[in-house]
C-alpha cells in the first residue's frame, strides 16, 4: 500500500460514524484534497447486494456465514476500490473495515479471534488503515441513538435488534483492539454535538491529516 492515505471510523452502532465521516470528508475536500468515502459493507455493486442480505432480519446467517459474506464484501471494495484510490494518492475514508468483524464477529458472536484475522488478512490483501478513529459511547445511548435513526427501517435493522449484552461484548472488542494497536486505533469520546466531536477526531488524526 503506498501513496495516499486510509482512515477507517469504527464502533457500535449509532455511535457517530458516518456523520464525523463526511465532516471528515468535508474538511478535506475544502483543502484541496482528493477523497473516496466508502462502506462496509458495500461500496461496490456486489457488495450493496451483500449488504441488503446481511443487514436484512430475515437473513438470519450463522456466525460463520456472516463472516464469510463479510469478507467477500471487504474484498471486492479493496480490490476494486481501495487500492486503486490510494495508488492514485487520495484519501480514502471508510466506515468500517476489518476492524469490525474482529469486534462483531469475534468478540460479538464467539467466533475466534485468530480465525477472523485471518481471514480478515486474506480479504484486505495487505491493506491496513494509517489511522483508525474508534468512536465511543454508552452501550444504551449509542444503541438507542441507531433504533431511532431515520434510516433504520424493517429491512436493515438486524443488528440494531441485537441484545444489549451482544453490543457490550462488541464494545469490550473494539477496546481490545484499542489496546492491542494503540498507534493505530486512536479513542475518540463521541459524546456533545457533532462539531465538538469533530475537533476530537482531527485530534486523533494529527500526523496523518495535511
Amino acid at each position: 500500500m503506498s501513496g495516499g492515505c486510509f482512515i477507517t471510523f469504527e464502533g457500535i452502532e449509532g455511535s457517530g460514524k458516518t456523520t464525523q465521516l463526511k465532516l471528515l470528508a468535508t474538511h478535506l475536500r475544502e483543502r484541496g484534497q482528493r477523497v473516496v468515502a466508502v462502506r462496509e459493507p458495500g461500496g461496490t455493486p456486489l457488495g450493496e447486494k451483500l449488504r441488503e442480505v446481511l443487514l436484512h432480519p430475515e437473513s438470519d446467517p450463522v456466525p460463520l456465514a456472516e463472516l464469510f459474506l463479510l469478507e467477500a464484501a471487504r474484498a471486492q471494495l479493496t480490490a476494486q476500490v481501495i487500492v486503486p484510490a490510494l495508488a492514485a494518492g487520495a484519501f480514502v475514508l471508510a466506515d468500517r473495515y476489518a476492524d469490525s468483524s474482529l469486534a462483531y464477529q469475534a468478540a460479538g458472536r464467539g467466533l475466534p479471534w485468530e480465525q477472523v484475522a485471518t481471514l480478515n488478512a486474506v480479504a484486505c490483501a495487505g491493506v491496513v488503515p494509517h489511522r483508525t478513529v474508534l468512536l465511543e459511547l454508552p452501550v444504551a445511548i449509542s444503541l438507542s441513538r441507531a433504533r431511532r435513526r431515520p434510516s433504520t427501517t424493517a429491512t436493515n435493522r438486524r443488528f440494531e435488534d441485537e441484545t444489549l449484552a451482544f453490543h457490550a461484548r462488541v464494545a469490550e472488542g473494539y477496546q481490545h483492539l484499542a489496546r492491542q494497536f494503540p498507534d493505530r486505533v486512536r479513542i475518540v469520546d463521541g459524546t456533545g454535538p457533532a462539531e465538538a466531536v469533530q475537533q476530537r477526531v482531527l485530534a486523533a488524526l494529527r500526523g496523518v491529516l495535511p
